[in-house]
């Protein structure tokens, strides 16, 4: 029993926010797993530092390179190798969860962040080539994503809702997933989707610290966090959302991303100690996961923590912090670095693929 499963106890799934194909292959990932890890997000950065920054695919860059395809036609195949990899490692998680957890994102291109149809063509495409049940495909929670999200659930395509940085975009993006819901209870169509929505944490804290008194520093993340999960208890709670559940509907779970600390004075498990709570997952990279499993013992703040959570937001408003605008800057933060990650990934890629060509 290590605390990843305690976690699970408690009601909170531990997935492993990290992907390669050494990984995967050299048990890593079987390791984690056994430890009590129960699904795998992935992002531009996480395969730009896996593809760009290793050796390991170099062989099979060359092998695609020589069946013509270009840099991101050998990025698309790669990616959906691994993603489709580490899928197959954890369907008996998914088996055994009766389809709540075992699950591995794959995000739609970044250059799609602000295009609404491209982003819902692109979802269903890598949907389509992954073709598992246990795939959630990434969307970020741009303003032009909102409508990707209740078509591809419309679809009966799992999404993971990513880049959610306020409470009103991520009450939108919940919204999305019941109104995807609707559309095919509509039809007489099953309401057994999955879905997660990501929102970040730690980035606020990094962006907000420094502008506040010491005493101040590091609860405006958690305090925003924990108004998120008023906002999930509400939606799925009430007639409305029992006559979905009545159809076999699952709530959409609010997901902790981002729960790396940022600040070496805060407890390496900070974003995870105060976010523990029913219905909820937390992706944490291999450096919190290690602090976590170092821990003696876990404990649920949530639900309890909601109310503290608001009245530290609004003692946080009072003094001078703006929380939507905050948003928006790290929203645009947000795609930017994925942006960067996945053209540098495309770069080196196109490199290679021109050294075999040549």
């Amino acid at each position: 029993m290590t605390t990843l499963h305690r976690l699970a106890e408690l009601g909170q799934s531990p997935w492993l926010d990290f992907i390669s194909r050494r990984a995967i292959q050299n048990g890593e990932m079987e390791a984690l797993k056994d430890q009590g890890i129960l699904g795998v997000t992935s992002n531009p950065a996480i395969f730009e530092a896996a593809i760009a920054g290793s050796s390991d695919y170099d062989e099979a860059i060359k092998d695609l390179a020589g069946k013509g395809l270009d840099a991101y036609g050998i990025y698309d195949q790669l990616s959906i190798e691994d993603v489709a990899a580490a899928a197959d490692l954890f369907r008996p998680v998914y088996e055994k969860t009766h389809g709540i957890d075992g699950y591995v994102s794959l995000e739609v291109s970044p250059f799609l962040a602000d295009n609404t149809e491209e982003s819902i063509s692109e979802g269903r495409r890598l949907w389509k080539a992954l073709n598992r049940p246990n795939v959630m495909i990434k969307v970020p929670a741009t303003e032009a994503g909102i409508p990707v999200i209740e078509a591809l659930i419309a679809d009966g395509i799992n999404v993971n809702v990513t880049l959610l940085f306020s409470l009103e975009r991520y009450e939108a993006a919940a919204k999305a997933y019941l109104a995807g819901l609707r559309a095919r209870a509509s039809k007489g169509q099953s309401l057994k989707v999955a879905s997660v929505a990501s929102f970040f944490v730690s980035r606020l804290d990094a962006l907000l610290d420094p502008k506040l008194a010491q005493e101040d520093q590091g609860k405006a993340a958690i305090a925003l966090s924990h108004c998120a999960y008023g906002i999930w208890q509400k939606l799925f709670s009430g007639v409305e959302w029992q006559a979905l559940a009545a159809q076999g509907a699952r709530s959409q779970r609010l997901l902790w991303a981002s729960t790396s600390t940022k600040n070496p004075n805060y407890s390496p498990t900070l974003y995870v100690d105060a976010l523990i709570g029913p219905d909820t997952v937390n992706t944490m990279p291999l450096v919190t996961i290690k602090a976590l499993l170092e821990a003696e013992s876990v404990s649920a703040p949530l639900p309890a923590a909601v109310s503290n959570g608001r009245a530290v937001k609004a003692e946080l408003e009072g003094k001078g912090v703006d929380f939507t605008e905050s948003a928006k800057t790290l929203e645009v933060e947000a795609v930017d670095k994925f942006v960067q990650p996945f053209q540098k990934l495309l770069d080196s890629v196109e490199a290679k693929r021109a050294a075999v060509a040549g």
